[in-house]
């Protein structure tokens, strides 16, 4: 069948099946947050399971997916040869979802599979979905931050701990073919890269999307947050493994924080807008509902789009770069470090108090920024010495409108009052042709 990106109408989370992978042993209570916080949006779908949970895990939480337990396969003439059975598990829950979806819902038009420490921004999910024609084959996902792991599988790979999307149609094309494709690699190690190499014998290549982070990264990942493309944020992985991202938080904390924004306005969850202050020469950039950098410099947006590396790659090997997209390393110049805040709150009524509200025409929300810690950094004397020290707070006006348009740039204008510790940010649609820098 061939593919086509003629847009579905009114496609809906009512169209769409999430299965999570999990195992029995790793539920914990992070797990079961994550369950929580992705399920309340009423999705149709399972978490399946290696076999029964613990007791401890039963009765079965009301606020997690309903699991199932994964079909056995153990009678495959191929199973002595597989290399990692409990991947192959991984890779056949496409049948078993398909074969649970068929007998549920007729109205399915979308699976989505992902691992069980996945943030899924389910209404950004949905909109990235409307660009294609359900009624044909898509495969839809990312690859790796990392070169070696893509590397080592495959850069036309979806990586199932970020996520991928398969439409209905070949999904059922796929659940006839399933056992003759574990037959041709019995070598896989890994779930995605059969996922894949099956696809791809189907001749379907993956669509690669912006938004779907597998977030093969460790540590610290606000400098890659911070920067996040004009694109709906979809999916998050490895919250298990990550630092917290927000400072003073637990990872549940973290999580929930999160999630406040995207409750307010989840279509411009993250993504980064960059303006400049002329008379201070700083260069403003806030990554919505997460963070926002001030630099005591003019500093063009082709360099502020590149994340600053707070993060260390998946796997460290001198073979290959480190990652798939350029970055900047953090030092202690003046001029090139930002004073960092972080998303502390909104005030969506901020505009019926404040009579001098500069964005008119749609409800707006005030989003506010602070710092969490000094900036310990001189002035920069290449800029002038206007020293964003006192500033400890950052409120960002943005409209309230029903979804921002994917893909389409935003600026933004600053309001300071020099020796004052509080900074405006006004995001504006652009100009034509607009220069950021």
């Amino acid at each position: 069948m061939p593919t086509s990106n003629v847009a579905s109408p009114n496609v809906s989370f009512h169209h769409l099946n999430l299965g999570t992978l999990s195992k029995s042993i790793a539920i914990s209570g992070l797990v079961l947050f994550v369950f929580y916080t992705v399920w309340s949006n009423h999705v149709n779908g399972y978490v399946f399971l290696d076999k029964e949970p613990t007791p401890e895990f039963l009765p079965w939480p009301l606020t997690s997916p309903p699991y199932r337990v994964s079909s056995k396969f153990t009678n495959l003439r191929v199973y002595p040869k597989l290399v990692s059975p409990p991947q192959v598990r991984m890779f056949r829950a496409i049948l078993d979802m398909y074969r649970q979806g068929d007998q549920a819902n007729k109205g399915l038009r979308w699976f989505m599979v992902c691992d069980d420490d996945t943030l899924v921004f389910v209404d950004n999910l949905v909109e990235v979905l409307n660009k294609f024609d359900h009624t044909k084959y898509h495969y839809i996902g990312g690859n790796s931050e990392c070169v070696k792991s893509n590397a080592d599988f495959s850069f036309d790979m979806a990586f199932g701990g970020a996520g991928y999307a398969l439409s209905w149609p070949l999904v059922e094309a796929l659940s006839s073919k399933l056992e003759g494709c574990i037959e041709r690699y019995p070598h896989l190690f890994v779930s995605d890269h059969m996922v894949q190499s099956c696809l791809a014998d189907l001749g379907v290549a993956v669509a690669h999307q912006k938004g779907i982070h597998q977030i093969d990264l460790h540590g610290d990942i606000s400098g890659f947050l911070s920067t996040h493309p004009q694109a709906p944020l979809v999916t998050l992985h490895h919250f298990d493994t990550i630092d917290p991202i927000f400072p003073s938080m637990d990872r549940p904390e973290a999580i929930q924080h999160l999630m406040k924004a995207a409750e307010v306005d989840e279509s411009r969850l993250a993504q980064q807008t960059i303006c400049y202050h002329r008379e201070s020469n700083w260069s403003v950039s806030v990554s919505w509902g997460y963070s926002a950098y001030i630099y005591e410099n003019i500093i063009p947006r082709s360099t502020l789009i590149k994340p600053l590396e707070t993060f260390q790659p998946w796997i460290i090997n001198t073979s290959y770069p480190a990652f798939m997209f350029n970055t900047r390393r953090p030092n202690d110049d003046a001029c090139e470090s930002p004073h960092v805040f972080f998303f502390q709150s909104f005030d969506e009524d901020w505009k019926k108090n404040n009579a001098s509200a500069v964005v008119v025409g749609d409800q707006q929300v005030v989003t506010t920024y602070t710092r969490k810690w000094p900036a310990n950094l001189r002035p920069c004397e290449l800029a002038g010495n206007h020293s964003a020290s006192l500033v400890d707070e950052i409120r960002v006006v943005s409209r309230m409108r029903a979804r921002k348009m994917a893909g389409v740039m935003e600026c933004c204008d600053v309001d300071h009052k020099i020796g004052t510790s509080s900074v405006g940010v006004t995001i504006r649609s652009c100009l034509k042709d607009e220069v950021i820098a």
